[in-house]
């Protein structure tokens, strides 16, 4: 099955379905496309019969380099639906391209290589595990472009990083490597072939008992907090505060033109 180019989506005899991001020639940048391709191959997983694991990679040079930076510099069309608008279950739009991994009933496995930036890094943090290449590239970027993680960001990262670490990383758009995630608690495992090894783990898990696989990966969502639904409008409340505000897009061109911003305080 494929999404407008953007998605592949394979189901093999052992019922581990393959998930790639194929926009590799723009690093697997996020336009609208994208977004409906991801959810669509989400939707698509969830409904398989005898899905037992899924491996979520992206092709050419890149897992994900987040937004397509092209989606800045053209102007709105239409009506645009508000953030806070639950499109998806208790998800928006945006939030679902990650949160659609953590519904899927059987576990899924990112594989993570070159770059993973902003709301690359929200969908690998969608994953059960994530393999990363030890030299990856890696940013909770959202701040750089005047704005706040929330693509699932806030909901996902609870018991993985450190609540000061996430802070730090969240308020600077730090770049970081894998090896780094690996501690930060953004990696699961390292490896130079994180693809190969993706799949070796998601063959495994296929070999379980698929219900006590899909019991164990319930538990593991409910052990963390029923709040899930607050954060996620959480996010978009803050996120359409800010969001094409003037100091907003201010960072936005300061970005572009590779200057030092100027923000109001009014």
């Amino acid at each position: 099955m494929q999404w407008n180019d953007r998605v592949t989506l394979e189901l093999a005899d052992n019922g581990v379905a393959e998930v790639r991001l194929t926009r590799g020639d723009k690093m697997n940048a996020l336009d609208p496309a994208m977004f409906e391709a991801i959810i669509a191959a989400g939707d698509a997983v969830r409904g398989m019969t005898g899905l037992r694991a899924v491996v979520l990679s992206g092709e050419g040079r890149a897992f994900c380099a987040g937004l397509d930076l092209s989606n800045f510099t053209s102007a709105p069309t239409g009506d645009r639906t508000p953030l806070t608008e639950r499109t998806y279950g208790n998800a928006n739009l945006f939030q679902e391209v990650a949160m659609t991994w953590r519904k899927c009933p059987a576990p899924v496995i990112a594989a993570v290589h070159g770059v993973c930036f902003g709301g690359g890094l929200q969908i690998a943090s969608g994953a059960d595990i994530r393999i990363v290449h030890p030299e990856t590239r890696m940013a909770i970027m959202e701040m750089k472009w005047g704005l706040v993680p929330d693509m699932g960001g806030y909901a996902l990262w609870r018991g993985l990083v450190r609540d000061d670490v996430l802070r730090e990383l969240v308020y600077t758009n730090r770049e970081f490597t894998g090896e780094q995630a690996l501690g930060y608690g953004l990696a699961t495992i390292l490896d130079a072939d994180p693809l190969s090894r993706a799949r070796a783990i998601a063959a495994e898990i296929a070999d379980r008992n698929p219900d006590a696989i899909r019991g164990a990966k319930r538990l593991a969502e409910a052990m963390l907090s029923p709040d899930t639904d607050a954060i996620l409008m959480a996010e978009s409340e803050e996120q359409a505060k800010v969001i094409r505000t003037p100091n907003q897009i201010e960072a936005v061109m300061a970005g572009m033109q590779k200057r030092r911003p100027e923000f109001s305080d009014g």
